[in-house]
This record gives structure tokens, sequence and C-alpha cells, in this order.
């Protein structure tokens, strides 16, 4: 009889990721946490459900494989060079410098050269996806301190290959680890780095044209499959780590026209590895072995989150950064990430360390990483904290920047955020011979920007300091042509808090929050989704000979209306991408029947629109009659076709049943 007992486990694994995963959902916290308290409560330290296999780890690592291809679909070459001031300087000496003193402070404590090295990479890492996910959630991606962090984590992220290819070579089977051992591995990977690079360009390219040209969503998963696996194979017969591959694979096909498809074919197979990758962490963690080794796992602990905030600190100041952002970019990166887990995990395997100093790194970086979302999420109070001086100071000075530029400007139209809408908008107001300001918090545009002698400053809109700098007071219209909803909230909260006339326009993707953009003060907003589908519904029908006056005049009233006509979609994919919190609205066909208290009466009488409700059409002895006016009166075998959420559908069907006693 053949045994099927890794159902079991597998059973096990979704239903506590299930449970755990739902409790850090509610509790905000990052999924990753989730996935290591799993390993921890299922593991062979834990309650012992699931045993440490080997074959739940070589699955895992495949985890990591399609992590580091999705890195190197993120890595861009012009990226880099656009951000190298940061990425090089900032992120070269945060890397070598943590390195170098965790490697020296390792080998004083009797580690061996290469686990020393070892440690040092370990040490050195951050977690991309927790900074990245929880800047963008705060609205501080592009502030000064989140663009140092992103440039420090992908340099981090390029590093990441040489550490997994000395981890790799020391932990072989004929490991070979002095200086011309690791010397050689680096010089494969070089080697192998190349030819998986000229191999993608003569012989995949034309492979993913041709693949693509099938239209197989099927073919086309295979083929990237094929690719990153095939990729991971090929370096690890050359004796390196797959992720090496993995990575180079993405990395060739991050400058193609497929990029976009490609990591969106390949995003579900990441997750669920990685997921459970960082459950087979959470295995490894003796909990049981804790209280014997809880003090060395503090002292770790705090002299990693301190040694990096201190050494990031202390090279933004060299940098020319001010004391405040130098801080909140060391509390951003001051904790170990998800590569850091890789590299040590690899290390543990092929007993590079001591078992229980395995056990105390282990467990320092996992709470460090618990801390982490606390750091991220307060830097700034705590910057605010620690030293109130010096913020201000900074925030000062950059006001006082905006000032300058500002200075004499008055009827003007300020542009809150400089991208290619905010330019396209500044080109119109140039050829009016009105004038602007424009604030952005990317420091390479607008030092471009001011280059090219145009009117643009560095600044947080969302700051309203920033805006009376910037003329609040004098101008005679605000736009926020960014499209993140976010911060055009808090424009408008703040902004109408200190003027309730001025006009402000907002521009967003789509309907998602248009209400609640306009209850926050919009005087009027421009969702981009509805405004593509005006531009080709008039256009179409001006090809069908309906009169031009007819269009314009539909148009008009269709953005009086606030695209309410735009809104009775049916429901799919797109209406669920874009559904607001309280459900995805939908239609719902009512049939009224005898004895219905609707029937007798009109649809103003019926009041619909107070739920929230929009009656869209009406079937009538087989006709159907579109926008049916207040004034119809309903009749026994009318047909409603009714628009709005879930819930308030049932409130409408109740009434048209029973009456307003029904309520």
């Amino acid at each position: 009889m053949v045994e099927y007992g890794y159902i079991n486990d597998i059973l096990i694994l979704l239903a506590v990721s299930l449970a755990v995963g739902v409790v850090f959902l509610r509790l905000r916290l990052p999924p990753i946490l989730g996935y290591l308290t799993v390993g921890i409560l299922v593991g062979p330290y834990g309650f012992a459900w699931i045993d440490d296999t080997v074959h739940t780890r070589a699955l895992a690592e495949f985890g990591v494989v399609f992590l580091l291809f999705t890195i190197g679909l993120e890595f861009s070459l012009p990226q880099l060079i656009r951000m190298k001031r940061i990425v090089l300087w900032l992120g070269g000496a945060q890397v070598f410098l943590t390195t170098a003193l965790a490697a020296a402070v390792g080998a004083s404590l009797g580690l061996t050269p290469e686990s020393a090295l070892v440690l040092g990479g370990v040490v050195a890492m951050s977690s991309t996806a927790l900074v990245i996910r929880q800047l963008t959630e705060q609205v501080e991606l592009h502030t000064r301190h989140g663009r140092n962090a992103v440039g420090v984590l992908l340099f981090q992220d390029v590093m990441v290959i040489p550490f997994l290819i000395l981890v790799s070579q020391a932990t072989g089977a004929e490991a070979d680890t002095s200086f011309y051992g690791v010397l050689i591995a680096l010089v494969k990977g070089f080697v192998a780095l190349a030819f998986i690079l000229a191999l993608g360009r003569w012989a995949l390219r034309p492979l993913f044209r041709l693949i693509a040209k099938s239209r197989s969503t099927e073919l086309f998963t295979l083929t990237v499959l094929l690719v990153t696996l095939g990729a991971a194979s090929l370096t690890h017969e050359m004796g390196l780590s797959f992720a090496l591959g993995a990575f180079v694979a993405g990395m060739m096909l991050s400058e193609t026209e497929f990029r976009h498809e490609v990591e969106a074919e390949i995003r579900p197979f990441r997750d669920l590895l990685l997921g459970l990758f960082f459950i087979t962490v959470g295995m490894l963690l003796n909990v049981r072995l804790l209280p014997e080794i809880w003090l060395p796992v503090l002292l770790l602990l705090l002299t990693l989150i301190s040694f990096k905030l201190m050494l990031i600190a202390m090279l933004c100041r060299l940098m020319g950064w001010d004391n405040a952002v130098a801080l909140r970019t060391g509390l951003v990166l001051a904790h170990g990430g998800e590569f850091g887990f890789a590299i040590l995990s690899m290390a543990l395997a092929g007993g590079m360390f001591p078992v229980e100093q395995g056990q105390i790194m282990l467990s320092a970086l996992l709470m460090s990483m618990g801390i982490a979302p606390l750091l991220i999420r307060y830097n700034g109070w705590l910057v605010w904290k620690l030293m109130p001086s010096k913020a201000t100071l900074s925030h000062q000075a950059i006001k006082e920047q905006v000032e300058d530029s500002c200075r004499g400007l008055s009827g003007h139209v300020i542009i809150c955020g400089y991208g290619r809408v905010g330019q396209n908008i500044a080109r119109f107001l140039e050829d009016e011979g009105l004038r602007f300001i424009a604030t952005d918090l990317d420091p390479v545009l607008v030092q471009n920007a001011i280059k090219a002698r145009e009117p643009v400053v560095y600044g947080d809109a969302a700051n309203l300091e920033i805006l009376k700098a910037a003329g609040l007071e004098c101008a005679v219209a605000l736009v926020i042509s960014m499209t993140d909803d976010a911060t055009a909230l808090k424009i408008l909260h703040r902004v109408r808090k200190f003027d309730d006339k001025i006009p402000i326009l907002v521009r967003t993707r789509d309907d998602t929050n248009l209400v609640r953009l306009q209850e926050a003060g919009a005087t009027e907003v421009v969702p981009e989704t509805m405004e593509a589908s005006l531009m080709l519904s008039s256009l179409l029908l001006m090809m069908l000979k309906v009169p031009v006056s007819r269009v314009f005049h539909k148009v008009r009233q269709v953005r009086k209306e606030r695209y309410a006509l735009l809104h009775r979609v049916l429901p799919g994919e797109e209406a669920i991408a874009v559904a607001p919190r309280g459900g995805v609205e939908e239609h719902w066909t009512v049939d009224l029947s005898e004895g219905m208290w609707a029937v007798g009466h009109t649809l103003a009488e019926v009041n619909l629109s107070e739920l929230g409700i929009q009656v869209t059409a009406m079937q009538r002895s087989g006709e159907r009659i579109p926008n049916p006016a207040a004034t119809t009166q309903l009749h026994e075998g009318d047909t409603l076709i009714l628009f709005g959420s879930p819930a308030a559908l049932e409130r409408a069907e109740k009434r048209l049943r029973k009456g307003f006693k029904g309520r």
C-alpha cells in the first residue's frame, strides 16, 4: 500500500498558515513574520507536527530561486545608473563596511575566515520586502530617507549573489575555502553570468517572441519555468548556487518587452515557494533552547540594530545628508532580512556554524525582523523625540529653499508632482503665459528641472508648511498630478483646513476613491480610466455619424454627473480591481409581481437613490428602457435592472416588496 503521509503535512501547513495569516493580516504585520511563526509552531522544536525533512528543504530552496529571479527582473541598469551615487557609494559602503566589521568580530570570537565572512553577509542584509511595503503604505518611498533606503537595498540585493557563491563553495563536498578557491568561485560566477546573458540575447529573446505569437498562456508559463529552473540548474552544475542562475535569468529578461508578463506568470510560484522557504527557516529555530541562550540572543539583537543604525546614519552624514535624514535612513534599515535568512540557512545546512551559535544568530535575526515594522512605521516620530532640534532644522532648511524659489510669486498654480502629467500641465500653462511652481520628491528629477531653469522645488506636498512656502495663500489653483490617492487625501484634508475656496484638481487612476476625494474637498477629480472611456466612446460615436454637438453634450453631461453613467459596469476582474472597500458593486434584476408595494408607485416615490442604488434600465413588455425617468410609474410585470453594492441591493429589493415599512 502506497503511503501518502506528505499529504497530511501539506494539510497541516495549509491550515496553520491560513489561521496565522488571518491573525497577522488583522494585526497589519508582514506575511513573512507569519510564515516564520508557522515554521516555529509546526516544526520539530515546536509542536513537532511536521519533520524538517530533506525534501521539504529542497522544495523550499526553490522559493529563494524564484525570489532571486524576480529581483533580477526588477534589476534595471538604467535605474542603477540614475541612482548611482546612493546605490554605489552609500549602498556599497554599507555592505562592505558592515561585512568587514562583522567578519572581524566573528573571527575574534573564533570563527573560521569563511564563516566570519558569511556572518558579515548575514548582518549586512536588510529586508527589501518589509521596507518597500511599509514605506509605500506610509507614503515615504520617495522621501529623502526612503530613496536612500531603496538605493542601499538595491545594492544589497546585488551583493547577495557573491555571498551565495561563497556559501555554496564553502559548504560543497570538496570545499576549497582558501583565497584562491573563493576567487575561482567568483570568476566561475561571472563566467556563468556572461554565458547566460549571451544565451539569452541570442536564443531566449527569439524563443519568447515565438511563444508570445502563439498566444498560449500555458506555453508561456512553461517557458518561464524552463528558463528559470534551467538557468538555476546550469549554475548548480558549475558548483555554484541555484539562486545565482535564477538571478541572471531574471536580469536577462528585465530589459525585454516580456518583463511584466513574465513577472505576472512567476508570481504565484514565487509567493507559494517563498512562503514555504520562510516556514522551513522557522522550523530551524529551536524555541526550547531559547531559555538557555536568551542573553546572548538579546545582546546580539541589540548589537545588530544599534550597529547598523549608527553605521548607516554615519555614512549618510558623510554623504551630506542632515542628521534627521541620516537617522531616519538608519532606523528604516536597522534589521535583518530575507536574504540574510537565505545565506544563513545554507550555511547552517552546510555545518559552517556550531549548533548553538547558529541558533543565537537565527533567533536574533528573526527578532530583528519582528521589530522592523515598528522601527519603520515610527521612524519620523522617533527622530522628533530623539533630536527635535535637528528634525526642525532639517524641515526648516527645505522650507527656506522652497520660499527662496517662490519669492515674489502671486496668482500662480501649484503643481504637486512633476512627473509626465505634471510636466504636460506645466507646458499648457506656459503656452498661456500663466505662472506655476511644482513640487516633487525625486531629487534627480528636481535637479534636472532646475538645470533646465524650470520652476520646480524639492518638497513633500503633503506637508502644509511646504505648500505655504510655495505661496498657497496667493495661488489661484492647486493641481495634484500624482496618482497616489493616499497622498492626495492627505493634501486635500490639510489644504481645506487652511483654505476652503482654492480650486483643487486631482488626478487618480480609477474611480476607486472618487467619492472620498470629492468629500475631502477636491473641486474636480479626473480618473484616468474614466477619461479614457469618455475619449474612446466619443470618438466611436463620431465615427458612427452621431452629431458632434450631441457627443460633446453627452461628454459634458457625464462629467457633470461625476461619471455616474460609467459606474454601471458589469462585475468582472476590472470591477473587482477597482471596487470600493464596501464591496464590489454589481447589477441585480428585480421582477415586479402582484402584491409588491412598488407596483403603482413612481421611481421618485420609491426613492432607491437614497439607498445608493441606480436604476440603470427597465424592461416592459419586451422593450428595454435605459435610464427610466423618475416620473415613470411601475407596473406589474416590469423588470428593474439595479446597480449598487450587494448590501444596498438587498435593501432595495426589500423596499420594492414591502415599502418603507420594511426598513
